[in-house]
């Protein structure tokens, strides 16, 4: 083994004895669950299309960047990825409110989305 390459190792050990493992820990325990939300959302299992179940999932992909971004603030890239996210949803529920407000509603409140 070469220094360089065995130098490479200890900083790899290093951080996965730290900070690594935890995100990776963290991370399992943060996965969406895609089957359980079309379930719950969609007409049937392979409703995937409809605006309730699009609205879901993206809230959930919110919520698990919103964690990641409370402990790590300097993440522009993912800001910028949850304000896309933020911004799609915000379509998708303008689009379910011009045509049915019940329906929009109705999610909303199951979501606990403000608005």
């Amino acid at each position: 083994m070469c220094l360089k390459y065995k130098h490479t190792l200890t900083i790899v050990e290093r951080r996965l004895d730290g900070n690594i493992v935890k995100s990776v820990l963290k991370g399992e325990s943060m996965k969406i669950n895609k089957a359980e939300i079309i379930k719950e959302y969609g007409k049937d299992e392979k409703d995937t299309g409809s605006v309730e179940v699009q609205v879901a999932l993206l809230t959930a992909r919110i919520k698990n960047l919103t964690e990641h971004l409370k402990s790590n603030k300097q993440d522009k890239h993912s800001t910028r990825g949850l304000n896309k996210m933020v911004s799609q949803r915000k379509k998708l529920l303008d689009y379910l409110s011009s045509q049915d407000i019940n329906r929009a509603r109705s999610l909303k409140a199951k979501l606990g989305i403000r608005g």
